[in-house]
């Protein structure tokens, strides 16, 4: 895979929260975005269970890499973001929940709602107006217009522009 090669996004926004849910007790955990380490990728593995390689995007000098996790659990990562600054918005390369949060039997709800709307703060501090853009799976188009707000550009990119985006980030960000 080449730093050139545009992905397209599956991930699935399956229920906005205030963080992330758990799908078994209900509850509701605070969560943080910090940096991607170099430590943090033994885990990150085909072998784990992930979708793709991210040892190959931590070494793309051009974007910057993500993680979820829940407060006070730093060490287990719920989902990663990688994103490259471009001059008038933020895009997307790859957003992947972890393998525990996809599927039927996930373990909790909301973490691609949660790395989106980080993105879109991101957006929103670089002086973009929270503007954000992405390439998708033709099947999942509709479902980022409805669940995102996201308007369907030409081809396969999606964009986010600031209404939407100030919506995800005051969701979960509470920022107004």
């Amino acid at each position: 895979m080449n730093s050139n090669k545009i992905i397209e996004q599956d991930f699935i926004i399956d229920r906005f929260t205030d963080s992330i849910l758990n799908t078994i007790s209900g509850d509701s955990f605070p969560t943080e975005i910090s940096i991607l380490t170099k430590s943090d990728l033994k885990n990150i593995t085909k072998k784990n269970g992930w979708n793709f390689n991210w040892r190959i995007e931590f070494k793309n000098e051009k974007s910057e890499q993500y993680k979820l996790t829940i407060v006070n659990n730093p060490n287990v990562i719920q989902g990663l973001l990688s994103i490259t600054i471009e001059n008038d918005h933020i895009f997307i390369n790859l957003l992947e929940s972890a393998p525990f949060n996809v599927g039927q039997n996930k373990l909790y709800e909301g973490v691609a709602g949660n790395l989106v709307a980080y993105a879109c703060k991101v957006s929103f501090q670089k002086g973009f107006d929270g503007y954000v853009a992405f390439t998708a799976k033709t099947q999942l188009i509709k479902h980022y217009e409805k669940t995102l707000g996201a308007f369907h550009f030409k081809n396969q990119r999606m964009i986010i522009d600031t209404s939407a985006a100030k919506k995800l980030v005051v969701k979960y960000f509470k920022i107004q």
